[in-house]
């Protein structure tokens, strides 16, 4: 993940896909677990894989749908609560966020980020 700007890089020149074309998908710590952001551009926010790919493109103008994950960890916890598992009271929103992605990315791909932005980005996940 912390190089993953190397690989979108190469997948994009390989493929000759513009930047408005792509759209990375990420985790992310700052955003709750009951949250989705779509953005059009933005900084990386300290997260690796983000400054990564803004390195290898030399711009943060590159759509991506942050998935958030929340930061309920003890400190120095970080890596194991990322890769770790989710617990049994968060599974069903996490499942509703990955079906809600799948429909956003879609909505992404058909009608606009702008559109998607105003329709996702206001959603608070919870059953």
């Amino acid at each position: 993940m912390n190089f993953s700007g190397k690989a979108v890089k190469y997948w994009m020149d390989k493929e000759k896909i513009a930047l408005d074309h792509i759209l990375v998908i990420l985790d992310d710590l700052a955003l709750p677990i009951n949250k989705l952001r779509i953005r059009h551009s933005g900084s990386d926010a300290g997260h690796n894989g983000l400054k990564s790919i803004q390195e290898s493109l030399g711009t943060d103008a590159y759509p991506k749908l942050r998935f958030g994950i929340g930061n309920n960890f003890p400190k120095g916890k970080q890596v194991d609560f990322v890769l770790g598992k989710w617990s049994t009271a968060e599974l069903p929103v996490v499942r509703l966020k990955i079906d809600k992605s799948v429909e956003a990315i879609e909505t992404i791909a058909a009608i606009g980020i702008e559109r998607a932005m105003n329709l996702y980005n206001k959603m608070d996940f919870e059953l």
